[in-house]
């Protein structure tokens, strides 16, 4: 099963600010898992780019909030998940978009993030 997570940064990312719950270990773990990952954000797209160059974090996408559905309809997934610490932004547009859409805390306790046994 293909799943594809888009992250917020700012308030879900420890590197965010403010910082949130999800570590750059547990995006790595995601993405040992084959899974498609990268970001949906309010900051730039060079920004966010250097963010996970910073961290040597490959990524399928960066992207801004509004472009979820392209990212939707640019990557074949039976899951497409998005991460994020705010309803007006965040939820709405992952939802508007056909995507799940998990709070930080959530996601923390999700199987997705959790060590292969």
């Amino acid at each position: 099963m293909q799943v594809l997570i888009s992250f917020d940064i700012d308030g879900t990312l420890e590197v965010g600010d403010p910082p949130g719950v999800l570590t750059m270990e547990m995006v790595r773990r995601v993405r040992d898992k084959g899974f498609l990952i990268g970001s949906c954000s309010d900051r730039t797209l060079s920004g966010q780019r250097a963010i996970w160059a910073a961290h040597d974090i490959e990524v399928d996408f960066v992207v801004s909030k509004h472009m979820l559905p392209d990212v939707k309809a640019r990557f074949e997934a039976d899951v497409h998940v998005h991460i994020g610490d705010r309803e007006d932004l965040d939820r709405r547009y992952a939802l508007a978009a056909g995507f799940e859409f998990l709070w930080p805390h959530e996601a923390v306790d999700h199987p997705y993030f959790r060590p292969e046994a």
